[in-house]
């Protein structure tokens, strides 16, 4: 029988697409939430899905930003709740300005953070799910047929393996 223990902290990555002139004023408000952004990346092609057009229109850019700070898988959670939060306020008219989705990374998984249920996802605590949407096999992340297209693509893929090389550094002491 094995032992309950506690589980390994994760890097937690946010990705934002709406108006890019809102980017800053987002990420001021998470660096007050999660601490200081370690990484930025540049604006990523978000073209893979017609879902958003009606809400944000065309020509999406997504950046993504990872944190200094590790977190705990138990809370994890909380970053869901928090950029809601952080949606609502920025939204116009009723409508969102940005969307923000959260997620995390450990050495075997990328997982992203949702309030929507489906038969690959986990409940984890207040109305938030997780779902693995890449696992690290043969020296890369690999998707699922689950897997969002944008995620699937190899420059989002890199990227992650990008996140992951710098996570595997930090968790060394390098």
């Amino acid at each position: 029988m094995g032992s309950a223990r506690a589980p390994e902290k994760a890097k937690l990555f946010i990705g934002i697409f709406g108006d890019a002139s809102l980017f800053p004023q987002v990420q001021r408000r998470l660096e007050r939430r999660f601490g200081p952004v370690d990484f930025a990346s540049a604006g990523l092609d978000f073209s893979h899905t017609e879902y958003y057009r009606d809400e944000f229109g065309d020509h999406l850019k997504r950046q993504f930003f990872t944190f200094r700070r590790s977190v705990s898988l138990e809370r994890v959670h909380t970053a869901k709740v928090i950029t809601n939060r952080i949606e609502a306020r920025f939204a116009r008219r009723g409508k969102r300005a940005v969307n923000i989705d959260p997620g995390y990374l450990t050495l075997a998984k990328v997982a992203l953070l949702t309030t929507k249920d489906f038969a690959h996802r986990l409940y984890l605590a207040r109305g938030i799910y997780a779902e693995v949407t890449l696992y690290f096999k043969d020296g890369t992340f690999t998707p699922w047929p689950w897997t969002y297209p944008d995620y699937r693509t190899g420059e989002y893929r890199e990227l992650f393996n990008a996140m992951r090389h710098r996570f595997r550094k930090e968790a060394a002491g390098s």
